[in-house]
């Protein structure tokens, strides 16, 4: 079922099919913002990825002694949530686990999403609580997808993204075949905290940033307007588009897990940037997402 949440500045579309939110309108510079899930590109729009970030080596996880299958970002985006309250400008709904679940990942859950509109911004809080009687290991991450270019008849090339605070990103890419993360660092340089978007700068990988090394990142049009910028502490995040597609979008990911990497040899509890709850416990954190194209950024 679709819901709405409304302000002044702007009207959003979620989706409880994986809590998703489907659209991001700007009343005052009546511009949308999300992407609208064109199969031919890509079929999601604002995905949540839980219980596994990213793909994992032979598409499997070990846990006490047995192996479980697992396709790529966990099951959570393909669940229905169910609604927990709503007012005009907060939503929030909540996924807890099922015997279904249980045979994919063998822990008691409860996963909730919330959105809250404030202004031109839109807070994403995620609440996991451990309801099992043992230690659960798990990842969550965003996957939004913004609109890039803004306007049909352009290109995204030309546009930008900017990293506050830093003058160069080190990277890791991902194998495309498998998905795993490489563990060659690779630099990408930036002019003024921005790196312009040329022909091929999304297919050789996924820009995997690991170590805090930004918490501010945006999209800057040809114009110089800076009209979508995420604020987040995760310890790590992602920037991409389809490969060899020159798709209209770009997703900012923040994210707490990742992807196994191409020598990952381990358990569930032993993959890199897992999170770890203990009997009771909850982890809670959430981000924001500032729209605004009349910021003059550069």
């Amino acid at each position: 079922m679709r819901y709405i949440l409304e302000n002044e500045c702007l009207k959003v579309e979620i989706d409880s099919f994986g809590a998703e939110v489907k659209s991001v309108y700007g009343k005052k510079n009546h511009i949308e913002y999300m992407w609208c899930g064109d199969k031919k590109y890509w079929g999601r729009t604002a995905p949540v990825l839980f219980p596994f970030v990213g793909s994992l080596k032979n598409k499997e996880y070990k846990y006490e002694g047995k192996t479980y299958a697992m396709g790529q970002h966990g099951f959570a985006r393909d669940m229905e949530h169910e609604l927990v309250s709503q007012s005009k400008t907060e939503i929030e709904f909540k996924l807890c686990a099922n015997e279904d679940t249980k045979e994919k990942y063998p822990f008691d859950f409860q996963l909730c999403i919330g959105y809250q509109l404030d202004g031109n911004r839109i807070r994403v809080i995620w609440k996991v609580i451990n309801q099992d009687n043992k230690t659960m290991y798990f990842s969550i991450g965003a996957h939004p997808a913004f609109n890039c270019p803004l306007e049909s008849d352009e290109d995204k090339n030309g546009y930008s993204l900017y990293f506050s605070g830093v003058d160069k990103i080190i990277h890791h890419g991902n194998d495309v075949g498998t998905g795993l993360a490489l563990r060659e660092n690779l630099t990408l340089p930036l002019e003024n905290h921005m790196a312009k978007i040329t022909p091929g700068f999304f297919d050789r990988c996924t820009y995997m940033v690991e170590g805090t090394q930004t918490q501010e990142v945006g999209l800057v049009d040809k114009s110089g307007k800076r009209y979508v910028t995420m604020y987040f502490d995760a310890p790590l995040f992602a920037i991409w588009s389809p490969e060899g597609k020159n798709a209209p979008f770009v997703c900012i990911e923040p994210w707490y897990g990742r992807c196994d990497a191409e020598d990952f040899e381990g358990e569930l509890q032993e993959r890199e940037y897992t999170n770890t709850l203990q009997v009771g416990q909850n982890f809670e954190t959430s981000y924001e997402i500032a729209y605004d194209r009349e910021y003059e950024y550069a």
